[in-house]
């Protein structure tokens, strides 16, 4: 059950975040002729997958195993330090413990929530001054030099969503699976996709959300405070159920009116 939860929360998470990034391939797909976009979309997005599922396994893996710390305490083993300080009754005995539990996995978790939290601020920000991302349109441009430009995007916008992956749960298989999912869904149904969230900009903001808690939730496990998925999980199903009933209450509302 968990396994289906997960893969159903990070496909609506990454679909969702993903707009952008289909806003930007339909921009640069544009720059070659009608006959080449749908091939340059499929070739750049299937390369794209992969990297994208090369990366995820790669900071899962280093997460997973890297887990030496920088600065042991009196050379107690990892599992032993982790006990000690699940085992400490006072906030002052946990904190004389963490600058000693402090390896790469937490660095990576850490950087990340950061990451996370400062880039969906600033995007609500934009979103509440009434700021749009702009893409330019440049000149012609090649279908391999357009398949390499949408491949090099998604690796700089999967960085947000392998987080989130990260931070949803540790599943490596559903993780992937919910990344294949969303990026099929956006390479045959990016237009409508596009339109939906653009008729219902408060789905994405719903998102934004998530990620804000998503980002805080990886800053609190970088310094081993651990908190049940299934809270997230639950906050997560919930918001998105009042925020359809709140959709259909709108739409019926504006056809009264």
């Amino acid at each position: 059950m968990e396994f289906i939860v997960a893969i159903i929360t990070l496909t609506f998470l990454e679909i969702v975040l993903g707009i952008d990034n289909i806003i930007f391939i339909s921009i640069v797909t544009n720059k070659l002729p009608k006959e080449q976009q749908s091939k340059a979309r499929f070739l750049g997005l299937s390369f794209a997958l992969i990297f994208r599922i090369l990366l995820l396994l790669g900071i899962v893996w280093i997460i997973q195993n890297l887990n030496t710390f920088f600065l042991p305490l009196n050379n107690l083993t990892h599992e032993q330090t982790l006990m000690l300080l699940e085992e400490s009754k006072t906030v002052l005995e946990k904190i004389k413990i963490i600058p000693h539990a402090v390896g790469f996995r937490e660095v990576i978790l850490f950087i990340g929530g950061v990451f996370l939290l400062t880039k969906t601020v600033s995007e609500v920000h934009h979103k509440m001054e009434g700021k749009e991302t702009v893409y330019k349109q440049t000149k012609k441009s090649g279908l391999f030099s357009v398949i390499i430009q949408i491949i090099l995007l998604d690796i700089v916008f999967s960085f947000d969503s392998i987080l989130t992956a990260v931070g949803i749960t540790e599943n490596k298989p559903a993780m992937i699976s919910a990344i294949v999912i969303a990026m099929i869904v956006m390479m045959f149904f990016s237009k409508y996709i596009s339109n939906f969230i653009s008729n219902h900009p408060s789905l994405e903001m719903l998102a934004l959300a998530f990620l804000i808690l998503i980002g805080f939730l990886l800053t609190l496990e970088s310094v081993h405070a651990e908190v049940p998925k299934g809270y997230i999980y639950f906050a997560i199903f919930f918001s998105l159920i009042v925020e359809l009933i709140n959709m259909r209450i709108r739409k019926k509302s504006s056809k009264t009116v």
